[in-house]
């Protein structure tokens, strides 16, 4: 999954503690390696010395997508394949994960074992630790409040 291209519309992610816990405020991504504005590959900077990247072993962070409302957040394409899937939430993040902690212990298809790298993941969701961070849109729903959220994926 290290030589997908990724697109995504954020101009600020989440940084963490070693725990995965957002630990301030959002940051910009411009010049860093979390800055997937551009089309770029995911194994490009996912090894870069980057205290972010080295204690969560690659990216396992929260992109903040630009805008609010239902809009398109990311594109993520193989290029050998030819494969594009884009993807479009409300959702005010985006986590992006890059299957740090597979460790070849689950195996899949033809007996292939699964390691660190060989899977991406783009999960539209709330801000991680909202609840306990007034400065980050709200995530709490309250007796007899309906909540619904919107994903969709288009491939090609």
């Amino acid at each position: 999954a290290m030589d997908h291209v990724l697109t995504v519309s954020a101009s600020h992610y989440l940084p963490v503690d070693c725990g995965g816990i957002p630990e301030g405020p959002v940051m910009p991504v411009a010049g860093t390696a979390f800055d997937f504005r551009a089309p770029r590959r995911i194994g490009q900077s996912v090894r870069a010395n980057d205290p972010q990247l080295v204690f969560r072993r690659g990216y396992d962070h929260c992109l903040c997508p630009d805008g609010t409302g239902f809009r398109h957040m990311a594109r993520l394409a193989d290029p050998q394949s030819g494969r594009k899937l884009d993807l479009w939430s409300d959702q005010p993040g985006l986590q992006l994960y890059s299957g740090n902690f597979l460790d070849g212990m689950n195996v899949g298809k033809g007996g292939v074992a699964y390691r660190a790298g060989d899977a991406v993941c783009l999960e539209p969701q709330s801000y991680p630790d909202a609840p306990n961070r007034p400065d980050f849109p709200p995530s709490v729903v309250v007796p007899g409040e309906i909540y619904r959220h919107r994903m969709r994926l288009d491939h090609g």
